[in-house]
């Protein structure tokens, strides 16, 4: 077992309905100004964003609104984000969406404080020593970026797609209501799972070592994943399903299943080249092609791990 640390500062609200309690939760931390940040028209269609502006609205809270992030977050978008920051001086982003979202609100959060190209940071060049707070409101089950420190950007003049780290990247708080995701298609519901999966395997599979109490919490995520991805690709609207795998996805890339434990999360890195070059790639069917194939030509380097996953994941 290696010497660890646990840090898992962000407040979860968790369960239906809890969305309309936004300008409440905001309220009570003082906050009277913020940027809304979403994707594309999926939260305007569904009356969620309309919601979140009521209640906004309701607690005297001022906002203003960032549209447009993308899939594969670019670079260019959140530094046009950082200069609304600036010009309207927001105390705090909020993202409402799923992962590519809230790593966009990450970027914008750090470099609007910062006194150097965003980007920087993303090449360890520089380490971001302020940020805004960002919260985030949930609406994808995959990355698990609403709970953890890392995000993800893509740089469109490079075609470079890199992560980064800081505990400045953690949300203040997010809300997680499952029923956020009945409408997602399947495509996208199946890409979400693979990720959960894979930030999980990825840390239970890498380097030769065990530490029982995070791989059995490792397990259990993953049997949990496989059940109820099954079921919520056939009954999209399963609550439980639903919210199974929107907990799990915060559980798996909150450090959790990695305490103690050497890794290397290679498929990722690999996943993050094609997606950076091919745009149009899905995260999560990108991660779908190569974890297979690394384990094929991996596996025979650490044969108890896949065994002992295959024995308490798959009863095999």
């Amino acid at each position: 077992m290696k010497n660890f640390q646990f840090y898992a500062p962000t407040r979860v609200f968790f369960g239906k309905g809890e969305y309309v309690r936004t300008g409440e939760i905001l309220a009570g931390y003082g906050y009277t100004k913020i940027m809304l940040h979403y994707g594309g028209g999926s939260v305007i269609k569904s009356g969620l964003l309309a919601k979140v502006k009521e209640s906004l609205e309701k607690k005297g809270i001022s906002y203003v609104e960032f549209g447009g992030a993308q899939p594969n977050p670019r670079l260019s978008h959140a530094k046009a984000g950082i200069d609304i920051c600036r010009k309207e001086g927001v105390q705090l982003i909020l993202a409402v969406g799923g992962g590519s979202t809230i790593d966009s609100a990450k970027m914008m959060a750090s470099g609007t404080l910062a006194d150097c190209d965003p980007w920087l940071f993303v090449t360890k060049e520089r380490v971001p020593m302020a940020a805004l707070p960002i919260a985030t409101i949930l609406t994808l089950a995959a990355s698990g970026s609403e709970t953890s420190s890392s995000a993800v950007i893509s740089n469109d003049e490079s075609g470079l797609k890199r992560g980064f780290n800081s505990d400045f990247n953690r949300p203040l708080f997010s809300i997680l209501s499952p029923e956020l995701t009945f409408t997602l298609p399947p495509y996208q519901t199946a890409c979400g799972i693979v990720d959960i999966l894979m930030h999980t395997l990825e840390r239970y599979i890498t380097v030769p070592n065990f530490f029982e109490p995070t791989d059995s919490m490792a397990e259990a995520i993953l049997k949990s994943v496989i059940a109820a991805g099954r079921v919520a690709m056939k009954e999209p609207e399963n609550f439980e399903a639903r919210a199974t795998l929107m907990w799990a996805g915060s559980l798996s890339h909150i450090d959790l299943t990695g305490l103690g434990k050497e890794y290397f999360m290679i498929s990722h890195q690999l996943e993050h080249e094609i997606s950076g070059m091919f745009p149009h790639v899905a995260h999560g069917a990108g991660l779908a092609v190569v974890f297979p194939a690394w384990c094929r030509y991996v596996y025979q380097k650490n044969l108890p791990a896949f065994c002992r996953y295959a024995n308490r994941v798959w009863d095999i």
